[in-house]
């Protein structure tokens, strides 16, 4: 990472105090590595750089570090992770924030945080107002694929394809850093070759799903039917619920929607960062939808949504009887 992929937040700040919170703690620690980087350089990083955990470190110790100054150098740089640590003593709390509201000069803290799930402590939201402060929320798996393109345009310098991005993300999940350690595989992988296809993908020995649900929501949203129905089996089979895709499928088509009505620059407003790339693709599906039809499909879904939540039927049945709903709309059309 470089100093210009810093959060904007961060990127003009020098010292003073950064609190990074949230789940994903790859991203967290990538901006962790990239702050020390813009504070110290390598001839006396040795000398100023120290790193503790908040559930090992007691107080007195914390006091001393922060409070020594820099060696032979602008900036002393102190990294704390597991913050949350100190969440539950009164006097490390009192410590942490007497520094955090006055910092010493030269004293770049990095504090890095795991929030409780449900917790309300005002510990966390004093530490997110006193310091500079940006919140890495965990990606939802629609983010992925617009993740690993950006990511492998930025980190590695190469383009992955679409279909390969979705495959990759489906077959290994929200962990990022295993999604990373991936994409830097298939780099060595396609050499000189500037574009990482799913042939590469599967060659390299990733074990993909026979169907992915982005690529399947595709087919629908292509009005291509019948492949979605049988597609849809596959994902049945594969663990996929039938709540998850007609949500799922609710979304795309509201894209298509908004596409559709609004245009180009309003669905790409409207999309979170990671999925921007999803609206010209919206764009040329929302094209093939007659009017009134995407209403009757949103209308369909709705219906499904609350029969799978009240019906002993199969998670299937439901979703296939929407799919041949569309497919008798468009033969009757």
């Amino acid at each position: 990472m470089t100093l210009l992929q810093l959060p904007p937040v961060f990127a003009k700040v020098r010292g003073g105090v950064f609190y990074l919170y949230g789940e994903d703690a790859f991203r967290k620690e990538e901006v962790v590595s990239a702050l020390i980087d813009a504070h110290l350089d390598s001839a006396t990083r040795d000398f100023n750089l120290d790193q503790l955990r908040g559930t090992e470190t007691d107080v007195e110790t914390l006091a001393s570090v922060l409070a020594t100054p820099p060696m032979m150098a602008r900036w002393r740089v102190v990294v704390v992770r597991e913050v949350e640590g100190f969440a539950s003593g009164k006097t490390a709390r009192e410590t942490m924030l007497e520094v955090v509201n006055n910092p010493p000069p030269g004293l770049a803290l990095i504090l890095s945080c795991t929030v409780p799930q449900g917790s309300r402590a005002k510990f966390y939201r004093d530490l997110s107002s006193a310091a500079h402060s940006v919140e890495f929320r965990a990606f939802t798996g629609a983010d992925l694929p617009g993740w690993l393109i950006h990511r492998a345009e930025e980190a590695y310098s190469v383009e992955i394809e679409v279909e390969a991005a979705q495959a990759l993300s489906a077959a290994i999940g929200t962990n990022l850093g295993v999604l990373d350690r991936e994409l830097e595989k298939l780099t060595d992988f396609v050499g000189d070759r500037s574009l990482i296809t799913i042939g590469d993908v599967e060659a390299v020995g990733t074990k993909l799903p026979s169907q992915d649900r982005w690529r399947w929501f595709d087919l629908v949203g292509e009005r291509r039917f019948q492949e979605a129905l049988t597609g849809l089996d596959v994902l049945i089979g594969q663990g996929e619920s039938g709540v998850g895709l007609v949500i799922g499928l609710a979304t795309h088509l509201l894209r298509l929607g908004v596409a559709s009505t609004e245009g180009l620059q309003s669905l790409e407003a409207a999309l979170p960062p990671h999925q921007k790339w999803l609206a010209k693709r919206a764009m040329a599906q929302g094209k093939k939808w007659p009017s009134g039809e995407l209403d009757a499909a949103l209308e369909g879904l709705l219906r499904a949504d609350r029969l799978l939540k009240a019906s002993p039927h199969s998670d299937q049945h439901f979703v296939e009887e929407w799919l041949l709903g569309l497919m008798s709309r468009a033969v009757a059309a």
